[in-house]
């Protein structure tokens, strides 16, 4: 195949594309250290409507965390202001999201296919699970799970030597529309699996004995409109009826504590629980597939972005599993091997505690179903660039998550139940 490449600057690639410019808006980070001035981030969500980056939403800002939070530019003075006047400190993580998402795309030469050290629109994602199922027929299968609520297929990829009787993992990528480096990690896994296969000895060994099911892009509708409408888009693109506000927090929308704690009942907010568990499309393929095939299933493997964190359930309440003791121990170690590629730092432990509480989570729900390796990635990095990460981290966070969902992949081969 021919590969045409187009000479065209990356701030061009977004000005073709991004009806939503970010053009002097910043992010900010602050920290709260008593309760009065939690009340300041009441009013910057309720007034302002700042997007909060991390955590999700100002139900989870409490006295400690670190908020990092994007403002549009005509208020940016008023929020320096407001955070002066009530003696919080700040720091400009982004003096202008424009320019950050202009250098995302490092490289001015693109071409028209695939790559995967590039961040792929999902056409070109699309046709690569066609291309990867085709060229690789005794390792890889496509199937459809269901489609979005746009009418988009979803494509999911069955990785493994076909024998029988295999137990598998399943692995997705892509729930919040913005978090462009977690498709980039499924594609990269898929790619290192074909490629490896025979000449490594441990991905050799997981994929003879251990089928792994990829799903590239849980909300593809969300992942189309950051490309085309704004960038910054997190939630699927449903219509919420009697509501002018689109779409619904797809990790807030499973059956695990929904809506109980640190979601959202209003559509308009980022964290909208939707109408009723799975009531999205996606995710309801998404738990159809699961539930029908329990018996296999051993592991679940969720991969989002920011803030270099592997977390395990749970989320929705701050009691710990049963299994928390090895759930511990496995994310240390893998958090420990994961760190000696190159250098990066991983905080570790049960959702609710680790970061905040959150309800419907995917991870959550997996493990109630009584997939006990059930775990939650979040990928590079802390906040230096936050969803904006460049292309050019693509290949060091893809590497050394790979080392972690390994060294977790090879746990539970060891420890099938």
């Amino acid at each position: 195949m021919w590969v045409f490449v187009l000479l065209v600057s990356a701030s061009s690639v977004f000005a073709e594309v991004s009806v939503h410019t970010f053009d002097g808006e910043k992010v900010f980070r602050v920290t709260p250290h008593h309760e009065e001035q939690i009340e300041v981030f009441d009013y910057l969500a309720r007034v302002m409507q700042v997007d909060f980056w991390r955590p999700d939403s100002v139900a989870q800002v409490k006295t400690g965390t670190t908020v990092d939070f994007r403002v549009e530019a005509e208020k940016c003075s008023e929020v320096e202001r407001l955070l002066q006047e009530n003696g919080l400190n700040y720091d400009i993580l982004i003096d202008n999201l424009q320019d950050v998402l202009n250098g995302q795309l490092d490289s001015h030469v693109r071409a028209s296919g695939h790559q995967y050290e590039k961040y792929n629109k999902w056409e070109a994602i699309e046709a690569w699970t066609e291309d990867i199922a085709n060229d690789n027929p005794s390792l890889v299968s496509r199937s459809k799970i269901g489609t979005t609520f746009e009418g988009r297929p979803m494509y999911l990829l069955k990785v493994g030597k076909p024998s029988a009787n295999k137990k598998a993992i399943f692995m997705d990528c892509g729930f919040h529309a913005r978090e462009w480096i977690s498709p980039a990690f499924c594609q990269w896994f898929v790619r290192e699996a074909v490629r490896t296969y025979g000449k490594e000895t441990i991905m050799t060994q997981l994929l003879d004995n251990l089928d792994f099911y990829v799903l590239p892009v849980l909300n593809i509708d969300g992942y189309v409109y950051t490309w085309t409408k704004n960038r910054m888009w997190r939630k699927t693109r449903s219509v919420n009826a009697g509501s002018t506000c689109i779409g619904t927090d797809p990790n807030r929308n499973f059956n695990a504590g929904w809506c109980s704690i640190g979601a959202s009942r209003r559509p308009c907010d980022e964290t909208f629980c939707g109408t009723a568990p799975e009531s999205e499309k996606e995710t309801k393929a998404l738990a159809d597939f699961i539930r029908e095939n329990l018996s296999t299933v051993k592991a679940y493997l969720t991969i989002h972005s920011y803030s270099q964190l592997l977390l395990y359930p749970y989320s929705y309440t701050y009691d710990v599993t049963k299994d928390n003791v090895e759930l511990h121990a496995i994310s240390k170690a893998a958090v420990k091997e994961l760190t000696t590629l190159h250098g990066t730092k991983y905080t570790y432990g049960p959702g609710a505690s680790t970061i905040y509480p959150a309800a419907g989570g995917s991870d959550d729900w997996a493990y109630d179903q009584g997939i006990k390796y059930s775990f939650t990635f979040e990928l590079r990095d802390e906040g230096r660039y936050g969803f904006a990460l460049p292309e050019s981290q693509i290949r060091p966070t893809c590497e050394e998550t790979l080392v972690a969902v390994k060294y977790i992949s090879s746990y539970v081969l060891e420890h099938l139940y």
